[in-house]
């Protein structure tokens, strides 16, 4: 898998990873507050600002009953139904541009996650320079099939999706023309707990479908995410607010801006830790080596004179031979007057 550009941004398995602030419905239908939002994202050190594109009815259906109305008592948005929950996290098509355009005068780049295939046409108009298939949609094959013949890069999350699933998602990206491709695990809860998370999945993706891999985190806190990048992950996506106690659809389980610059700093430490399969001094290290245990002289002796626990000593610093070479020495005599501090070597005794 070869490293791929969005907008000015390098993602590969050797570059830092790229990370997504996702906006949502955290604007609380409100452009001043998005373009708040953008500001604040900007300032955290993120390279993306995702928004997620759709209308009420381009995702379902104006029905306020059964199936269509959410009544499970832990859901965040129990009590209301489809339609309604997405009237209000919507956003809006005509703040796309101001939105767009004020994130890439910030130096982010700028994208979304289509819903539907009108969606596609609609954000390809804006020239957004790749696509996210939301978890709900890594079933929706026509949906995958149209963003793929963009040719533009495509980022799946996995969410509930299984092997065959995610081989149906990615066979139809592939042959609709999607050369760069990245799988993000992820929890379709939310929030999502660690120990649901799994993030031992994300080498298994790599090796299994040949592409990038990352995380959509819908945990809290940074600790997740970090530790992702460890096993892989390139591309990480957390949701985005001002604060939770602003309220909002998705806010509960988004990040505020001292967060999500925690996972910027933090995921990029990590990144840097990983490096590469070493044993041996670094070349940091050269300069510790000298204060390593080694073999000395422990107090002065006279020519002749044999070493004994009490004269041969294991101390720091290491000029002397190694430790392992102290019963060797043992026995052994010195071959001239030596002074207390002195380094043992080959050419002391005899």
């Amino acid at each position: 898998m070869t490293d791929f550009q969005i907008g000015q941004f390098t993602v590969g398995h050797n570059h830092k990873p790229f990370v997504i602030a996702e906006m949502s419905g955290n604007h609380n239908q409100s452009l001043d507050r998005a373009l708040e939002i953008v500001e604040a994202a900007a300032k955290t050190g993120v390279q993306a600002l995702k928004l997620q594109t759709y209308t009420a009815d381009t995702i379902t259906l104006d029905v306020a009953d059964g199936e269509f109305f959410i009544s499970d008592p832990n859901s965040l948005w129990k009590g209301s139904s489809l339609h309604k929950l997405y009237q209000q996290a919507y956003t809006p098509w005509e703040w796309h541009k101001p939105i767009f355009d004020r994130a890439w005068a910030l130096g982010m780049v700028a994208f979304s996650s289509p819903f539907d295939e009108t969606a596609v046409d609609f954000l390809e108009d804006l020239n957004v320079p790749c696509y996210k298939i939301a978890s709900f949609e890594n079933v929706h094959l026509p949906l995958i099939r149209k963003a793929a013949s963009t040719k533009k890069p495509l980022i799946i999350s996995t969410g509930m999706a299984t092997i065959a699933e995610l081989d149906e998602a990615v066979t139809a990206a592939r042959e609709a023309g999607c050369k760069d491709l990245v799988l993000l695990k992820c929890t379709s809860t939310y929030p999502a707990t660690p120990e649901n998370t799994n993030i031992a999945t994300i080498p298994h993706l790599r090796e299994l479908f040949k592409c990038h891999v990352g995380l959509s985190d819908h945990t809290m806190g940074v600790g997740v995410s970090v530790a992702s990048v460890a096993l892989g992950a390139r591309v990480l996506e957390k949701h985005f607010t001002l604060r939770r106690a602003d309220g909002g659809v998705d806010s509960s389980f988004s990040m505020e801006p001292e967060e999500m610059t925690a996972i910027v700093v933090e995921s990029e430490r990590a990144f840097q830790a990983v490096g590469r399969i070493t044993y041996g001094p670094t070349e940091a290290e050269k300069k510790s080596l000298q204060f390593r245990r080694s073999l000395y002289i422990a107090r002065d002796m006279k020519a002749g004179e044999a070493l004994t626990p009490e004269t041969l000593r294991v101390v720091r610093p290491g000029m002397g031979l190694p430790p392992k070479f102290y019963d060797t020495m043992l026995g052994k005599t010195v071959k001239h007057d030596v002074k207390k501090g002195t380094p043992v070597t080959w050419d002391v005794v005899s």
